[in-house]
């Protein structure tokens, strides 16, 4: 957990799932982190229109709970200007999964990929997300902002 590699941070998990979050509810207190980690029980799409959590973050990471182009409407506002998300790509990740013109969308631009034992793909915020963004739950899955290769 990064929580514990990075000692002086402060961290929200976001899990929409009642069970899944309540897991990792316990699972931080079984790390002695819940001090520094809040488990936020909602959709990403949600919690990136609260003002408690929008622009607020220097750091998203995400799994690949979706295409490229929802994982990016649903990080991007959580994202101070100059913020990263790094994202799991699948093994083996190309790079034209994250488009810059559809990524610019939401004010983002590719920053890079890891490649180690997994794929990770940089995104940076050079431009805060605008206010039209994150539309409603389930509306980004449905109607993409953009197509991946």
């Amino acid at each position: 957990m990064l929580a514990l590699a990075w000692p002086e941070s402060l961290w929200s998990l976001v899990e929409a799932r009642a069970r899944r979050s309540a897991f990792l509810g316990e699972a931080t207190a079984a790390l002695g982190v819940e001090a520094r980690v809040a488990v936020v029980e909602d959709r990403a799409e949600v919690v990136g229109r609260d003002p408690a959590h929008r622009s607020g973050y220097d750091l998203v990471v995400a799994r690949g709970f979706g295409p490229p182009a929802v994982v990016a409407e649903c990080a991007a506002p959580l994202l101070r200007l100059g913020g990263t998300v790094v994202v799991s790509d699948p093994p083996g990740g190309d790079a034209s999964r994250w488009p810059p013109a559809g990524l610019a969308l939401v004010g983002l631009e590719p920053d890079g990929v890891v490649r180690e034992a997994a794929a990770y793909q940089r995104l940076r915020q050079v431009e805060l997300c605008g206010a039209r963004y994150p539309r409603r739950p389930g509306v980004p899955a449905k109607r993409p902002l953009f197509r991946s290769t």
